[in-house]
């Protein structure tokens, strides 16, 4: 009832005001057909700027009353729903349609500003989020968008060390447990961050499972525990988690996941787990990893960490370490330390 899904649902409700001077702004202005007459964002710093051939201004109303506007589009970013609805209620008061796209705060859920609207006499709708299309493709959808934390930008004070893998169930968990161990046993104040479901075993500082998360989100909760612990333990370095792969054959599902958890921690440093002979995934091996990681993120691969429970000759690591041209541990049989020295030689003192 409240969704548009068409563009000439858009058009019939020109010209408008469009709130929020980034990506989405941009985006609503320049759909065919579409006459924007103003725009408005609550950043000091934008106001006063053209933006898309209009300046930018702060005061709705006032730029409403200047303009033939009939409608206000809010295209502001998930955790601005506050504000959202804010413009949303100034809109209708005015008089004026309303196009939104709160995606995490659905207009069927708001039966006040419905209530508010219709007696308004303006029309009141928001941009599908077309999990029609999912639910006929599937016969099931989520109820609502899926994607719900605030976007951050925050770059990190504390040295970062993600730990990637080649596949799923190749180390990852307990190469960074074990790193973050070792980094204690010496004297750091280190922090590890879990991403699995497994978060039980120590040490972990903070265990969330990125799985259960819109990957559109999982960039954010990794950026939020890095400053949520930088802030409760100023840390000499973190190490953080990752899932699955970026590269894995078999299982391309997760793979989103994987690149979300890399973006939101922007490493200092990588490590890369890999188990040879893998009984029951298809890694396409470390140098695609490596490949990926450093294509994906301005971090750099320093070391490899190999599962031997497939090996019967534990002398394999020299082959790797040749190989690749990195040093090689099995971090269960005390090269977790030698992994850490790696990694403090390339980050630099702590």
């Amino acid at each position: 009832m409240y969704f548009i899904t068409s563009l000439k649902e858009i058009q019939d409700l020109n010209p408008f005001v469009i709130i929020g001077c980034g990506g989405g702004g941009e985006k609503f202005s320049n759909f065919e057909g579409v006459e924007s007459v103003g725009f408005i964002d609550d950043d000091t710093e934008k106001q006063g700027q053209e933006f898309c051939n209009n300046v930018i201004s702060r005061d709705l109303t006032e730029v409403l009353q200047k303009t033939n506007a009939k409608s206000v589009a809010i295209m502001l970013p998930i955790g601005a729903e506050g504000t959202a609805l804010k413009y949303a209620v100034e809109a209708i008061d005015n008089g004026k349609n309303v196009v939104t796209s709160f995606r995490s705060l659905p207009i069927s859920q708001n039966e006040s500003i419905i209530k508010f609207a219709d007696a308004k006499g303006v029309i009141l709708k928001e941009i599908s989020p077309r999990l029609d299309v999912i639910r006929k493709i599937f016969g099931t959808a989520p109820p609502m968008c899926t994607e719900i934390l605030p976007k951050l930008d925050y770059k990190p004070k504390t040295p970062i060390v993600f730990v990637g893998g080649t596949s799923q169930e190749c180390g990852k968990r307990t190469t960074t447990r074990l790193l973050g161990k070792a980094a204690i046993e010496r004297g750091l104040n280190a922090v590890v961050i879990s991403t699995d479901e497994m978060g039980f075993e120590q040490p972990v500082d903070m265990n969330f499972r990125a799985g259960s998360l819109s990957v559109m989100d999982v960039a954010s909760a990794v950026i939020g525990s890095i400053k949520y612990m930088e802030e409760q333990k100023n840390p000499d370095i973190i190490f953080i988690e990752g899932q699955s792969s970026l590269t894995e054959r078999g299982n391309p599902h997760p793979r989103g996941l994987s690149a979300s958890i890399l973006i939101g921690a922007t490493p200092n440093a990588t490590i890369v787990c890999h188990r040879p002979n893998h009984p029951y995934r298809e890694p396409r091996g470390i140098e695609f990893e490596v490949k990926a990681i450093e294509a994906l993120e301005p971090t750099k691969v320093v070391g490899l960490s190999l599962n031997l429970r497939n090996v019967s000759d534990k002398t394999e690591l020299n082959n790797y370490e040749s190989k690749y041209g990195l040093p090689a541990v099995d971090v269960k049989n005390g090269g977790a330390s030698r992994l850490l020295d790696v990694i403090i030689d390339y980050i630099g003192d702590l």
